[in-house]
């Protein structure tokens, strides 16, 4: 594998770093890892999704913001929002500009899933798939970017996520592209608090479904 580590300057100059991880040989196709504001790239579901996707035969890219730090403390919600949608595009566009790929597959996270959203209106991915990791269902455009999709999608959520809402939650149902988990006992992180193995076991579930979606 070859590393190439980068960075932008990005929302109101602040730099944003990404990683891209490509294969020895040129692939043609590239993951895409939007991990949530705290979630970081690093963690459990996008670790062992990054290893699944490269024994798959695909480049990864994982964006690696952090919102957490004191730069943006001051900022409103809807600046977050605004910041990770240009940070993630202008990565994108860099990345694009120096490499060519023709497949596409999108995996967001909580957070993440905001500029996932704004992302897969884009040409370049009109025929992405997408993972959907814990979405903030209860944003418009998160919910609209789901509910439309007309590519093959998987999205996992724990029915003791505070933004699992089973009304919007059982709408996407109506979306037949769209395989839908819910996955009981589990909060934001997709684990069970408290519960080691437990937690472990489900993790495995979804890098199961992941490894063969």
């Amino acid at each position: 594998m070859k590393l190439v580590k980068g960075f932008i300057e990005g929302y109101k100059g602040y730099a944003v770093q990404y990683l891209l991880i490509r294969q020895e040989e040129a692939s043609g196709r590239l993951a895409l890892m939007l991990p949530g504001a705290g979630y970081t790239s690093q963690a459990p579901l996008f670790h062992y999704a990054t290893d699944i996707y490269l024994q798959k035969g695909y480049d990864v890219l994982s964006v690696n913001y952090r919102y957490n730090d004191e730069f943006y403390d001051d900022f409103t919600t809807e600046e977050l929002s605004e910041a990770v949608r240009f940070d993630v595009a202008k990565i994108i566009d860099q990345v694009m500009a120096e490499s060519s790929y023709e497949k596409f597959c999108l995996i967001g996270k909580s957070f993440g899933t905001i500029a996932m959203a704004s992302e897969l209106q884009r040409p370049l991915f009109r025929d992405a798939n997408a993972i959907w990791l814990t979405p903030l269902i209860k944003r418009p455009d998160v919910f609209d970017a789901m509910h439309t999709f007309p590519n093959r999608a998987l999205s996992f959520i724990g029915d003791e996520d505070p933004g699992y809402i089973p009304e919007r939650w059982n709408q996407l149902e109506t979306n037949p592209q769209m395989t839908l988990r819910l996955v009981p006992g589990t909060e934001h992180s997709l684990e069970i608090p408290g519960k080691i193995l437990a937690s472990i076991d489900i993790m495995k579930d979804i890098m199961d479904e992941i490894e063969k979606f």
